[in-house]
């Protein structure tokens, strides 16, 4: 199993436009991705509600893993998602 950290990079953290974004490309990834809170369970990262009950806020740092043929390219890239602020004018 291959994991990554990521800082929260959008202002408001994991929640409506991020999330969504996320849990689309963790979707697209074709892997089982989990995410979760430094010290916290995971839970299922193509779930919007499940990434959005994280409550994972702006500067929060967060473990995203996967299994699975990809699974280091495609954590880079989610973790590079995470760690954008899409919330920026």
């Amino acid at each position: 199993m291959s994991t990554r950290t990521a800082v929260v990079g959008s202002r408001v953290g994991l929640h409506a436009r991020p999330a969504s974004l996320f849990v689309q490309a963790a979707t697209a990834t074709g892997l089982p991705v989990t995410i979760a809170k430094e010290g916290g369970d995971p839970v299922d990262a193509r779930s919007i509600l499940m990434v959005m009950g994280l409550a994972a806020k702006h500067g929060d740092t967060v473990v995203l893993s996967a299994e699975g043929d990809g699974a280091d390219a495609a954590l880079e890239q989610l973790a590079a998602l995470v760690e954008t602020d899409h919330d920026a004018a």
